[in-house]
């Protein structure tokens, strides 16, 4: 991609994304996430109508009568984009490929943050830390980050959410609110349960430990092809992240079944594993309405 390339599609995802934040997704980011981190004040004696629930019990048994927790909220926020750059974001078998909706969706959530005056930052992982771009406010920061989303080449192709979400949970002290960005690949069964029997590290705990300090969101962008085989005979397929190539008869409904099942059953682990960790997750395949998930998260 030559720098004229890259610059016009840099401004085409800067017009499209910015208008949708500001149009759209600016009122729902301040009313969900702004203020949602509250910091102690002060103590003050209780008055009618003041929420019982804040009475300080230890300085209404000291002073005899009640006191309340007064709380102010914490007007600025750190957002932290955490953006799957694997092989598997390369692949598209629909209107566009993964990774443009990837780049339009950590777009869209940049341009939300700077609009409510709050700080963002996105960390770029395969299966290691590619890339950190510090926490900063600003058009130009935002801009600079979907070039990078646009532009960056990875060193490894391989997936580990794991690895990434243990990074972030160590690296950012202060209370954050994260977005995974990932098509999930390799995910599931593999990090989810798998990884318990082989003593290695599963997504579930980096994941149980970060969700206890931030608030984690994970948006999974997927393929149709991801989910389903079409019936269109032999077929020659390509693993992206391993390179590992074999032919498949897509004729065979047993194989396609097979393929479907396999599909579902590792989105049953990561839905379940959000459960267990208290993570708000959305999926959406490269063809959907983004827009509409996007607010389906927001409002959850």
């Amino acid at each position: 991609m030559t720098s004229e390339e890259l610059l016009q599609r840099v401004r085409k995802i800067e017009i499209k994304t910015h208008a949708l934040s500001h149009n759209i997704f600016a009122g729902e980011y301040h009313s969900q996430f702004k203020g949602r981190g509250m910091a102690f004040s002060e103590v003050r004696e209780y008055q009618p109508g003041d929420d019982v629930r804040s009475i300080d019990w230890n300085v209404t048994a000291r002073m005899g009568k009640p006191y309340i927790k007064v709380f102010e909220e914490e007007r600025e926020l750190t957002v932290m984009l955490l953006v799957d750059v694997s092989g598997s974001r390369n692949f598209g078998s629909m209107s566009q490929y993964k990774r443009d909706t990837i780049a339009e969706i950590a777009a869209t959530l940049a341009f939300s943050t700077i609009e409510n005056n709050d700080k963002v930052g996105c960390i770029f992982f395969s299966d290691k830390i590619e890339k950190v771009i510090p926490v900063k406010k600003g058009k130009s920061h935002v801009l600079h980050i979907i070039r990078e989303l646009l532009s960056f080449e990875p060193e490894s192709r391989g997936t580990d959410v794991a690895t990434a979400v243990q990074f972030f949970a160590n690296a950012q002290k202060r209370h954050a609110t994260a977005f995974v960005i990932s098509d999930m690949i390799g995910v599931g069964a593999q990090q989810v349960t798998e990884g318990k029997k082989k003593g290695r590290l599963t997504l579930e705990q980096p994941m149980l430990i970060a969700s206890s300090k931030h608030d984690m969101n994970v948006i999974q962008v997927y393929d149709r092809r991801d989910a389903e085989l079409p019936n269109v005979g032999l077929l020659k397929l390509s693993d992206p992240e391993t390179g590992e190539r074999m032919w498949v008869n897509t004729s065979r409904s047993d194989v396609r079944r097979a393929y479907a099942a396999d599909w579902q059953a590792q989105q049953k682990a990561l839905n379940d594993m959000y459960v267990r960790t208290g993570v708000n997750a959305v999926s959406m395949p490269t063809e959907g309405d983004y827009v509409q998930t996007l607010m389906r998260l927001f409002k959850r």
